[in-house]
């Protein structure tokens, strides 16, 4: 059952307004779906407007963010719950523990790391939740010509790529994230020893 979802997105707006519209429709299917939002907790670019939409559509909001982007003036004080931790690595972890779902909407290389690690301790066994691209304006096709590449290459395996679930719709995503089946992956390592 997914109550809450885990997004990780961009603190900046990007060069495509399909972008900021993405983020705002999904924020809106998911406030009408009943589905909290977890996020990084800003104000700012893809994430403030993706919490925006799903306040302003009703919805709940937790933000989970490290002291020091706080300190910077940076955390959305308007949110349903503003959690602050000491570093990044304590906010992933948060944000994990909290959701029931990972989704990537376009960001940098924070939003990429973010969701590759969660990825990665699905592939490790450490937790069974679905891992989703929602793929705005096509801005995911090279990172899943590259998933495809890998797999072919025989670095991921087949059952490791379909983990990662890749949709233009928001609600076409919500809907798979809701079907998910999880691949039988056997549990490689403990969560404290990530």
């Amino acid at each position: 059952m997914i109550t809450r979802v885990c997004v990780f997105c961009g603190s900046s707006a990007g060069e495509d307004s399909r972008y900021l519209d993405s983020a705002e429709r999904f924020g809106q299917v998911l406030a009408r779906e009943g589905i909290g939002l977890v996020y990084g907790g800003s104000r700012v670019g893809m994430m403030g407007r993706l919490a925006a939409a799903t306040l302003q559509a009703g919805g709940r909001v937790i933000g989970v963010i490290p002291g020091a982007i706080m300190n910077r003036e940076l955390a959305h004080q308007a949110l349903t719950e503003l959690r602050v931790v000491k570093s990044m690595h304590e906010r992933k972890s948060e944000m994990a523990d909290l959701s029931d779902a990972f989704v990537a909407l376009p960001g940098g290389l924070g939003t990429l790391e973010a969701f590759c690690e969660l990825l990665t301790w699905g592939q490790l066994g450490l937790h069974q939740k679905p891992c989703a691209i929602l793929d705005s304006g096509g801005y995911f096709q090279p990172l899943v010509r590259f998933l495809d590449h890998m797999t072919r290459e025989g670095f991921m395996a087949r059952p490791q790529r379909e983990m990662v679930l890749v949709e233009e719709d928001p609600e076409a995503l919500v809907g798979r994230l809701r079907g998910y089946q999880p691949p039988a992956i056997p549990r490689w390592i403990e969560a404290g020893q990530t």
